[in-house]
Protein backbone atom coordinates (compact mmCIF):
# COMPACT_ATOMS: atom_id res chain seq x y z
CA UNK A 1 0.00 0.00 0.00
CA UNK A 2 1.53 3.62 -1.19
CA UNK A 3 2.07 5.72 1.78
CA UNK A 4 -1.39 7.94 0.10
CA UNK A 5 -3.45 5.22 -0.04
CA UNK A 6 -2.77 4.33 3.67
CA UNK A 7 -3.42 8.67 4.76
CA UNK A 8 -7.13 8.23 4.24
CA UNK A 9 -7.00 4.92 6.39
CA UNK A 10 -5.10 6.39 8.99
CA UNK A 11 -7.23 9.61 9.44
CA UNK A 12 -10.21 7.12 9.32
CA UNK A 13 -8.67 4.92 12.37
CA UNK A 14 -8.30 8.35 14.26
CA UNK A 15 -11.05 9.56 13.58
CA UNK A 16 -13.56 6.49 14.50
CA UNK A 17 -11.24 5.74 17.49
CA UNK A 18 -11.41 9.47 18.86
CA UNK A 19 -15.53 8.90 18.62
CA UNK A 20 -15.13 5.74 20.26
CA UNK A 21 -13.01 6.72 23.18
CA UNK A 22 -14.67 9.94 23.73
CA UNK A 23 -18.17 8.98 24.21
CA UNK A 24 -16.88 5.26 25.66
CA UNK A 25 -14.13 6.07 27.66
CA UNK A 26 -10.26 4.48 26.53
CA UNK A 27 -9.98 1.72 28.52
CA UNK A 28 -13.79 0.35 27.61
CA UNK A 29 -12.86 0.32 23.90
CA UNK A 30 -11.32 -2.10 21.88
CA UNK A 31 -9.19 -2.02 19.11
CA UNK A 32 -11.65 -4.48 17.24
CA UNK A 33 -14.20 -2.16 18.12
CA UNK A 34 -12.14 0.76 16.21
CA UNK A 35 -11.53 -1.68 13.41
CA UNK A 36 -15.18 -1.98 13.24
CA UNK A 37 -16.33 1.59 13.44
CA UNK A 38 -13.55 2.94 11.12
CA UNK A 39 -14.13 0.05 8.18
CA UNK A 40 -9.93 -0.84 8.07
CA UNK A 41 -9.10 -4.14 8.24
CA UNK A 42 -7.69 -4.84 11.33
CA UNK A 43 -4.17 -5.80 10.08
CA UNK A 44 -3.77 -2.53 8.34
CA UNK A 45 -4.90 -1.03 11.26
CA UNK A 46 -2.07 -2.44 13.52
CA UNK A 47 0.22 -2.00 10.76
CA UNK A 48 -0.14 1.82 11.41
CA UNK A 49 -0.85 1.84 15.18
CA UNK A 50 1.12 -0.97 16.64
CA UNK A 51 -0.57 -0.08 19.68
CA UNK A 52 -3.72 1.30 21.32
CA UNK A 53 -1.56 3.44 23.20
CA UNK A 54 0.16 4.64 19.45
CA UNK A 55 -3.19 5.38 18.64
CA UNK A 56 -4.12 6.79 21.91
CA UNK A 57 -0.94 9.86 21.02
CA UNK A 58 -2.50 10.09 17.60
CA UNK A 59 -5.75 10.87 18.66
CA UNK A 60 -5.13 13.52 21.42
CA UNK A 61 -2.96 15.50 18.76
CA UNK A 62 -6.10 14.93 16.63
CA UNK A 63 -7.95 16.24 19.60
CA UNK A 64 -5.75 19.14 20.16
CA UNK A 65 -5.93 20.51 16.41
CA UNK A 66 -9.80 20.50 16.69
CA UNK A 67 -9.80 22.49 19.99
CA UNK A 68 -6.48 24.87 18.43
CA UNK A 69 -8.66 25.30 15.61
CA UNK A 70 -12.00 26.20 17.28
CA UNK A 71 -10.53 28.38 19.75
CA UNK A 72 -8.42 30.62 16.54
CA UNK A 73 -11.98 30.30 15.03
CA UNK A 74 -13.67 32.15 17.81
CA UNK A 75 -11.65 34.89 18.32
CA UNK A 76 -10.87 35.87 14.62
CA UNK A 77 -13.92 37.57 14.84
CA UNK A 78 -12.90 39.82 17.28
CA UNK A 79 -10.94 42.88 17.27
CA UNK A 80 -10.37 44.06 20.60
CA UNK A 81 -8.48 41.75 23.30
CA UNK A 82 -10.94 41.85 25.82
CA UNK A 83 -13.59 40.05 23.12
CA UNK A 84 -10.93 37.45 22.42
CA UNK A 85 -10.87 36.68 25.58
CA UNK A 86 -14.83 36.23 26.19
CA UNK A 87 -15.06 34.48 22.59
CA UNK A 88 -13.27 31.36 24.38
CA UNK A 89 -16.08 31.54 26.96
CA UNK A 90 -18.41 31.30 23.89
CA UNK A 91 -16.87 28.69 22.22
CA UNK A 92 -17.00 26.59 25.13
CA UNK A 93 -20.67 27.65 25.52
CA UNK A 94 -21.22 26.20 21.36
CA UNK A 95 -19.53 23.14 22.08
CA UNK A 96 -21.40 22.47 25.36
CA UNK A 97 -24.52 22.66 24.21
CA UNK A 98 -23.58 19.93 20.71
CA UNK A 99 -25.11 16.87 21.67
CA UNK A 100 -21.88 14.34 21.97
CA UNK A 101 -20.26 16.70 24.79
CA UNK A 102 -18.78 14.93 27.36
CA UNK A 103 -15.71 16.79 28.78
CA UNK A 104 -12.69 17.60 27.96
CA UNK A 105 -10.99 14.88 26.32
CA UNK A 106 -7.94 15.73 27.90
CA UNK A 107 -8.83 15.94 31.20
CA UNK A 108 -10.69 12.36 30.64
CA UNK A 109 -7.69 10.80 29.50
CA UNK A 110 -5.79 12.22 31.96
CA UNK A 111 -8.21 10.97 34.26
CA UNK A 112 -8.55 7.65 32.67
CA UNK A 113 -4.96 6.91 32.09
CA UNK A 114 -2.57 9.42 33.80
CA UNK A 115 -1.69 8.11 36.77
CA UNK A 116 -0.38 4.40 34.51
CA UNK A 117 0.48 6.27 31.69
CA UNK A 118 3.44 8.80 31.48
CA UNK A 119 2.50 9.77 27.54
CA UNK A 120 -0.83 10.53 28.44
CA UNK A 121 0.03 12.40 31.36
CA UNK A 122 2.56 14.52 29.21
CA UNK A 123 0.12 15.15 26.32
CA UNK A 124 -2.54 15.82 28.73
CA UNK A 125 -0.25 18.53 30.46
CA UNK A 126 1.18 20.45 27.63
CA UNK A 127 -2.27 21.00 25.80
CA UNK A 128 -3.06 22.57 29.57
CA UNK A 129 -0.08 24.74 29.19
CA UNK A 130 -0.22 25.69 26.10
CA UNK A 131 -4.15 26.59 26.24
CA UNK A 132 -3.01 28.76 29.95
CA UNK A 133 -0.01 30.52 27.23
CA UNK A 134 -2.81 31.47 24.81
CA UNK A 135 -4.97 32.57 27.42
CA UNK A 136 -1.71 35.05 28.85
CA UNK A 137 -0.68 35.73 24.99
CA UNK A 138 -4.49 37.69 25.03
CA UNK A 139 -4.15 38.96 28.62
CA UNK A 140 -0.82 40.29 27.48
CA UNK A 141 -2.37 42.27 24.45
CA UNK A 142 -5.53 43.80 26.92
CA UNK A 143 -2.52 44.94 29.11
CA UNK A 144 -3.86 43.15 32.17
CA UNK A 145 -1.59 40.90 34.47
CA UNK A 146 -0.66 37.60 34.37
CA UNK A 147 -2.58 36.54 37.41
CA UNK A 148 -5.43 37.26 35.41
CA UNK A 149 -4.39 34.91 32.53
CA UNK A 150 -4.48 32.18 35.02
CA UNK A 151 -7.42 33.11 36.81
CA UNK A 152 -9.62 32.46 33.22
CA UNK A 153 -8.01 29.62 32.19
CA UNK A 154 -9.18 28.28 35.46
CA UNK A 155 -12.61 29.75 34.73
CA UNK A 156 -12.73 27.87 31.17
CA UNK A 157 -11.26 24.70 32.39
CA UNK A 158 -13.56 24.83 35.33
CA UNK A 159 -16.45 25.26 33.26
CA UNK A 160 -15.82 22.31 31.34
CA UNK A 161 -15.64 20.15 33.94
CA UNK A 162 -18.66 21.70 35.71
CA UNK A 163 -20.79 21.03 32.03
CA UNK A 164 -19.36 17.45 31.65
CA UNK A 165 -20.87 16.37 34.96
CA UNK A 166 -23.70 18.31 35.76
CA UNK A 167 -24.99 18.41 31.94
CA UNK A 168 -25.77 22.11 32.55
CA UNK A 169 -24.61 23.33 29.62
CA UNK A 170 -24.85 26.60 30.99
CA UNK A 171 -21.45 26.62 32.67
CA UNK A 172 -19.89 28.51 30.06
CA UNK A 173 -22.28 31.22 30.45
CA UNK A 174 -21.71 31.87 33.76
CA UNK A 175 -17.84 31.58 33.61
CA UNK A 176 -18.02 34.10 30.70
CA UNK A 177 -19.55 36.66 33.67
CA UNK A 178 -16.92 35.68 36.15
CA UNK A 179 -14.67 36.49 33.44
CA UNK A 180 -15.83 39.41 32.49
CA UNK A 181 -16.01 40.43 35.97
CA UNK A 182 -12.13 39.69 36.51
CA UNK A 183 -11.53 41.96 33.55
CA UNK A 184 -12.92 44.65 34.47
CA UNK A 185 -11.61 44.49 38.24
CA UNK A 186 -8.32 43.85 36.19
CA UNK A 187 -8.90 46.90 34.11
CA UNK A 188 -9.86 49.28 36.68
CA UNK A 189 -6.62 48.26 38.63
CA UNK A 190 -4.15 49.15 35.63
Amino acid sequence: MTPTAAAPDRERVIEAADRLFYAHGIQAVGMDAVRTASGVPLKRLYAQFPSKDALLVEVLRHRRSIWDAGIAAAAASATRPVDKILAVYDFLDEWFRTDDFRGCGFINAFGELGAVSPEVARIAREQKTDFQRYVAGLVEELGASAELAAQLAILAEGAQTTAAISGAPDAAIHARSAARILIDAALTEA
